[in-house]
């Protein structure tokens, strides 16, 4: 812990410089808002691009709520159903954004998932989409409805860690906040779920 003395101007002159180094009350910084979709697969029948599930459609109803007081210059989403419904409970303007769909899995005979595409491909790719975001709304807030593999893959590379090694997983409409200012990339939030409560 970092000793405090009198020195209330320094303390402040500190804090300030904090906040700073993690992109905090900076004029220009651009807040990335990446939302998992909401629930799709309970009571699923189309495997290959299933809708909301009445869990999830409640999800993105909460979800909805809760951003409807927080301003945001657009609204992007995978072309995948779960996402565009998620998408579409925030705002009708939605923009679709191929980079922003799921990893490639397959589902084994037991449940298990194999990575069918390279972490560093959903990673470059990722990256491409959120960097155009940026590039299109310096100093605004964007929403990016993608999926959990994906965000995941994204955030571990923002937060300079080896694929796989951030040990969380994103729930339906949890949001994950990056900052951004010219080349540098902070996170704000990881997961969160404050709406489902």
């Amino acid at each position: 812990m970092v000793p405090v003395t009198d020195g209330s101007e320094q303390l402040i002159r500190a804090m300030q410089s904090l906040e700073a180094a993690f992109l905090l009350g900076l004029e220009g910084v651009t807040e990335i808002w990446l939302i998992r979709h909401a629930d799709c697969y309970f009571e699923m029948t189309d495997h290959t691009d299933p809708p909301l599930s009445s869990i999830g459609r409640d999800q993105a109803a909460r979800l909805a709520r809760r951003l409807q007081g927080v301003e945001h210059a657009a609204i992007y989403s995978s072309p995948y159903q779960r996402a565009l419904e998620t998408a579409k409970a925030i705002g009708y303007d939605v923009q679709v954004d191929d980079r922003l769909v799921e990893m490639e899995l397959e589902v084994n005979d037991d449940g298990s998932l194999d990575l069918r595409e390279p972490q560093l491909d959903v990673v470059s790719r990722m990256t491409a989409a959120v960097d155009e975001m940026i590039a299109g709304h310096p100093g605004e807030r964007v929403v990016a409805v993608s999926h959990g593999a994906a965000i995941m893959s994204y955030l571990s590379s923002v937060l300079h860690l080896e694929p796989m090694q951030l040990r969380m997983y994103p729930y339906f409409t949890s949001i994950s906040v990056v900052r951004a200012l010219g080349d540098r990339r902070m996170v704000g939030a990881l997961g969160d779920v404050a709406h489902l409560e």
